[in-house]
């Protein structure tokens, strides 16, 4: 295993910074302020006291119009703004850990970064973010709008009318709620097809089919997975966690492909849909086996724990984040940065996803150590890229329908809930470097 940003090196570099914050507080009571070109450096190691609002506050600065630096692997993946009253007043409000930093102090540490496994990379603009989520949507929470309303991030919220009367192309950012993209609404309907909210969303869902001219339900989602596809051919990124990520890769792959049209009724898919899929529509994955019997909770063996089949459900245990080389794969090294580099698994209609469905040159960045499955995984398509995290809720192991909400307010330092925001200021950087 390849060592983690917080092992033993990080360990020093925490107690020299402690020294380096004594000396220049020394500097600092002896030098008139004005004097000082001063910048504030964001911590997001372990004495970070709120690693998710963090994130807001660089969100905030840039929608400012200033700029920004994201310093990977150096100190959990800390940031540098500039020294502006508001972000001292956000800061001290939202319980986030802040130092100012002076110019020879940046100089100094820009010299560690330089000679070792880091980067700083520039951050010009607040991303435009759209989230997918249904207008009411009971009785799930989402992850990552919950992640986006406690760190202070501004979205915009979409559903299938916007995603089919307008140009995508005015968001660098769009999340995919969990929602089930072949339209056979992850099949609850075997468990829950009486109950007031599974009603209200099935209607809903025939309704906007009907308004736009599709016979049904899977035909609209299909639909609707083609304009996300086309978002990102043409330089759009997505970022997607749960059930989105497998059955959004089914839905684009079975354009044309009826695999979905008899799931009320219980009668059989096509017996040849398999030999049928076009995987080359799709981001992530290949040849997957679907699923044919409809009496089944799964959809597909893209899914490696199988949580909703008792007699292929999988344990959880912890995952671990890899790390890359901050100067020669940037990106992903972006996508992983944490204070902690393993973290506890936790269920989703889609878990984990299965090595070898996987399609060649999808960048794993995070797996479970000896099993088939992998967690966490990026890659490019057309101009774009996508990125895939599997489970709903990093702080709600279980997955279970109606649980209340997590209060962030009790998590602020939460690792999982780190991968989601690192996705969201992923688009601000300057460049899109290079992978290796």
């Amino acid at each position: 295993m390849k060592t983690s940003v917080a092992g033993s090196g990080f360990r020093v570099r925490s107690l020299r910074w402690r020294a380096w914050s004594c000396a220049a507080a020394v500097v600092w009571l002896a030098v008139p302020p004005r004097l000082l070109a001063q910048q504030l450096l964001v911590p997001m190691d372990e004495a970070q006291q709120n690693h998710l609002r963090a994130y807001g506050l660089v969100f905030q600065a840039l929608k400012n119009g200033d700029r920004a630096e994201w310093w990977i692997n150096y100190r959990g993946g800390s940031f540098l703004l500039p020294d502006t009253p508001g972000a001292r007043r956000k800061a001290a409000l939202d319980g986030i850990t802040i130092a100012p930093i002076t110019d020879p102090q940046v100089a100094v540490a820009k010299r560690e970064i330089a000679q070792s496994n880091m980067d700083a990379i520039p951050l010009e603009k607040a991303p435009r973010v759209a989230i997918y989520s249904p207008p009411k949507s009971p009785p799930w929470d989402d992850a990552v709008t919950l992640a986006l309303k406690y760190a202070g991030i501004e979205y915009t919220q979409i559903w299938d009318d916007d995603i089919l009367a307008q140009d995508l192309s005015k968001y660098d950012w769009v999340h995919l709620f969990h929602e089930d993209f072949t339209g056979q609404f992850n099949k609850l309907y075997l468990g829950f097809r009486d109950q007031p909210w599974f009603i209200e969303q099935r209607d809903r869902d025939m309704g906007t089919a009907l308004k736009h001219g599709y016979s049904n339900v899977p035909e609209l989602k299909k639909a609707v997975a083609s304009r996300v596809r086309d978002f990102v051919d043409k330089g759009g990124f997505i970022f997607a966690m749960c059930g989105a990520t497998e059955t959004l890769e089914l839905a684009m792959a079975s354009q044309g492909v009826d695999i979905a049209s008899a799931f009320m009724d219980g009668t059989p898919m096509d017996p040849d849909a398999d030999a049928k899929m076009d995987w080359t529509k799709a981001f992530a994955f290949q040849g997957a086996r679907l699923e044919m019997n409809p009496g089944v909770n799964a959809m597909s063996d893209i899914d490696g724990h199988q949580v909703n089949v008792a007699s292929r459900r999988q344990s959880l245990s912890t995952f671990t984040l890899f790390n890359f080389s901050a100067k020669f794969d940037p990106v992903n090294t972006m996508l992983v940065q944490n204070h902690r580099n393993v973290i506890p698994d936790y269920f989703g209609v889609t878990t984990s996803f299965t090595k070898a469905r996987l399609k060649p040159g999808v960048s794993v960045l995070a797996n479970e150590e000896g099993t088939p499955w992998v967690k966490y995984i990026h890659g490019d398509f057309g101009k774009g890229s996508w990125t895939y995290l599997g489970g709903h809720d990093p702080e709600d192991p279980q997955h279970n329908i109606g649980a209340p909400p997590t209060d962030l307010a009790q998590k602020p330092n939460s690792p999982g809930y780190r991968l989601i925001l690192n996705n969201v200021l992923f688009p601000a950087a300057k460049k899109k470097p290079l992978k290796t």
